[in-house]
C-alpha cells in the first residue's frame, strides 16, 4: 500500500454539529480534540511522516466573541493533547496577533517527540496572505527555492488533504504544500470522527495516480 508522507486535516462541521445536537455553536469545537487525537495516531500507526491539523484562521476571527473564544482554547487543549501523545508538534499562524494564544508560543518552535511518534501541525491563527507575506520578493531573488521565503518553510509538502464537514474548498489552507495534494472529502461532521473515515481515505489515496505533473 502506497502511504502518503504528509496529510493535511480540515476538520470542519463542529458548529453545525453542535447545532445538530441542540447545542450552542462553541460547543462543537471541544467535542473534535479527541478526534484530532484518533487522527494523529492514525497517521502515525500506517506510516505516515506528518500531519498537519487547520486549528482555526485569521478570518474564523470574524466570529461571535463567545465563539472565537471556544476555538482559542480548543487548540490549546488540542496541542496540549497531542504534546502529552509525544508528538513532535509545531505551532504554525500569526504570533503578533492578539487572538494568538500564548500558551503555545513556546510551540512556535518545533519540539522533539518522543520515539515512533511523528510530526504534527497545528495551524493557529493562521491566513494565507500572511503565509505568503514575503513571497513577493523572493520571486526576483530565487525562483528555485521559492518555499524557504514563507512563513510555513518548516512545514512540507502534503500528499493528501482530508476534510470532514462535506465542504469541497481548501479555505486557504497551505496553498504552496498543498499544489499537488490530492483531496478528499468526508461528508460527516468533524466530531462524528471514526477510524474508519481515515482507513477510507487512505484505501482511496492507494488508488490515486500520483503524477506531481510528471
Amino acid at each position: 500500500m502506497r502511504i502518503p508522507k504528509h496529510v493535511g486535516i480540515i476538520p470542519d462541521g463542529n458548529r453545525r454539529w453542535a447545532q445538530s445536537h441542540g447545542m450552542d455553536k462553541d460547543k462543537g469545537y471541544e467535542n473534535g480534540i479527541n478526534p484530532g487525537l484518533e487522527a494523529y495516531r492514525a497517521c502515525r500507526d500506517i506510516g505516515v511522516n506528518e500531519v498537519t491539523f487547520y486549528g482555526f484562521t485569521t478570518d474564523n476571527a470574524k466570529r461571535p466573541s463567545y465563539q472565537t473564544k471556544a476555538f482559542i482554547k480548543s487548540c490549546v487543549d488540542a496541542a496540549n493533547a497531542l504534546v502529552k501523545e509525544g508528538a513532535s508538534l509545531l505551532v504554525m499562524g500569526n504570533t503578533k496577533s492578539p487572538l494568538f494564544p500564548k500558551e503555545l508560543l513556546e510551540y512556535t518552535t518545533r519540539i522533539e517527540g518522543k520515539k515512533d511518534e511523528i510530526k504534527a501541525n497545528l495551524l493557529v491563527n493562521y491566513g494565507w496572505h500572511w503565509d505568503l507575506n514575503t513571497l513577493a520578493d523572493a520571486i526576483n531573488v530565487n525562483k528555485n527555492n521559492l518555499q524557504n521565503h514563507i512563513q510555513s518553510s518548516d512545514i512540507s509538502r502534503i500528499d493528501l488533504i482530508i476534510r470532514w464537514g462535506g465542504r469541497r474548498r481548501l479555505s486557504g489552507f497551505l496553498p504552496v504544500q498543498s499544489i499537488y495534494s490530492d483531496f478528499y472529502v468526508i461528508d460527516e461532521y468533524w466530531p462524528d470522527f471514526e477510524k474508519r473515515h481515515m482507513d477510507d481515505a487512505f484505501n482511496w489515496y492507494n488508488k490515486q495516480d500520483v503524477t506531481l505533473g510528471g
